[in-house]
């Protein structure tokens, strides 16, 4: 595997604040504190996004539920194994099961996502893939959701795709910062050796 591209930022180096919130990173998770301790060279970048974050996806009105879906639908699109190997533990007391995630990339299809995740998923992959829309595409989208709420679903989506495609290339993994916190790791990469396994797993989701 290549080498990180961009070091972390170490713990003892940041003000309190900061501290602060790489430390809810490793208790809550998204995101993960390696992500963080990079954009932590630049607070500005590192409270940009930790902020966005908060208010775009971990709070906000669209369901939390359907945007954790977006997230990792994402993640499927950029290959950014970092991001795809997290779950959000709100979306999964909002009912998301582990199945979902495995049909990300058949939603269309898959009977269990209802109408308006599967509109919401037609968003993302519009975004993600530069599709062109129609009339009917936006009906679709308007008989879902409210212009607020495109809008916040919209923003949220372009925040992760630019974050994940950006990520891709760091060569960041987890359980290198803050060792030994497993919040938000999707199952069977809850421990640097299970992620380890997981990924030399034949039907690893990532493989080539």
């Amino acid at each position: 595997m290549s080498s990180q591209r961009i070091s972390y930022v170490p713990f003892e180096d940041m003000t309190p604040e900061m501290q602060a919130e790489i430390e809810r990173c490793a208790r809550e998770g998204t995101p993960r504190p390696e992500s963080s301790a990079v954009r932590a060279h630049v607070p500005a970048a590192f409270w940009f996004f930790a902020n966005s974050w908060r208010d775009l996806f971990r709070e906000g009105t669209v369901e939390h539920s359907l945007k954790e879906l977006c997230r990792v639908y994402i993640s499927r699109t950029t290959k950014c194994e970092y991001c795809g190997n997290q779950r959000s533990e709100k979306g999964a007391e909002q009912g998301l099961q582990e199945g979902q995630y495995d049909e990300l990339l058949n939603f269309e299809s898959f009977d269990g996502f209802d109408e308006r995740q599967k509109a919401g998923l037609a968003y993302a992959e519009a975004i993600a893939w530069g599709l062109e829309t129609d009339d009917a595409f936006w009906e679709r989208m308007y008989a879902h959701f409210s212009e607020p709420e495109l809008v916040e679903l919209g923003c949220m989506i372009g925040l992760t795709l630019g974050q994940q495609s950006w990520l891709r290339l760091l060569n960041i993994d987890h359980h290198e910062y803050m060792a030994g916190e497993r919040a938000a790791m999707a199952p069977g990469f809850e421990t640097a050796e299970a992620l380890a396994a997981s990924k030399a797993a034949e039907d690893y989701w990532a493989r080539p």
